[in-house]
């Protein structure tokens, strides 16, 4: 009778042992850098560039509790989506989360850049002869780059600029129509009626840009939308 109540017993806990849930699951590496590629091409989606990645610093595979896995990634804010970075994985599992990696990558990307064909000294004024469009590495480039001659032609250059190097954002800007102190129309307008006033400027600025202006008439300043290079439009 003795031997019979062990017997039972270990039968009872060999089968409890079979049918316990799992204390891990495996997520391979694969998955892991499956999460990673699909954060780059969502970054990059509708940019019209072709993107790469060339490495993923991440080895071996996950050990995590039962349960369901996802996935959040975050790259640091200043980045574009190519070049070197180290981009944050957080991984949950039913919600929790069980790891906090940083994963160096490293993305190549080719778009359509313009390349400005002779070098520019600060303040010179680009020409539709002075640029061509070509495919390049955006890897080694930092910041936005103009894929289209029409963005550029009319600007002029914020600093010096080598040959033959893509444009970048940050070296062009508009050219001032409208400089600080010089007498502008003031135009007030809408359905109803228009109206004019002379006003002197107080800020330089380009087309579309909001300058503060002063009427005359009234000494009153107001914000304005320069139009041309003699007028301004309050808008209301």
């Amino acid at each position: 009778m003795r031997l019979v109540t062990l017997m039972t017993v270990l039968v009872l806990a060999v089968a409890t042992a079979a049918f316990a849930a799992p204390a891990t699951q495996t997520i391979s590496n694969s998955k892991v850098k499956d999460a990673v590629t699909e954060f780059v091409r969502q970054k990059t989606e509708g940019l019209g560039i072709d993107t790469t990645l060339r490495r993923i610093g991440f080895q071996g595979d996950l050990k995590l509790p039962p349960g369901e896995v996802s996935f959040e990634v975050a790259a640091p804010s200043r980045w574009e989506g190519w070049g070197k970075a180290n981009l944050a994985l957080i991984v949950r599992v039913n919600g929790r989360v069980e790891r906090n990696l940083t994963i160096p990558v490293e993305v190549e990307a080719f778009a359509d850049t313009v390349v400005v064909l002779r070098a520019l000294e600060r303040g010179d004024v680009i020409g539709p002869d002075d640029v061509t469009v070509q495919r390049r590495d955006l890897s080694s480039l930092s910041g936005r780059v103009y894929q289209s001659a029409e963005e550029v032609v009319g600007k002029r250059a914020r600093m010096p600029v080598r040959a033959n190097m893509p444009l970048r954002g940050e070296q062009l800007e508009k050219v001032p129509l409208v400089k600080s102190g010089q007498l502008v129309t003031i135009v007030i307008e809408n359905q109803a009626m228009r109206l004019t006033a002379t006003g002197k400027a107080r800020g330089n600025g380009a087309e579309g840009d909001i300058v503060k202006v002063q009427n005359l008439g009234s000494l009153k300043e107001v914000p304005a939308r320069v139009i041309d290079s003699g007028t301004v439009q309050v808008d209301f």
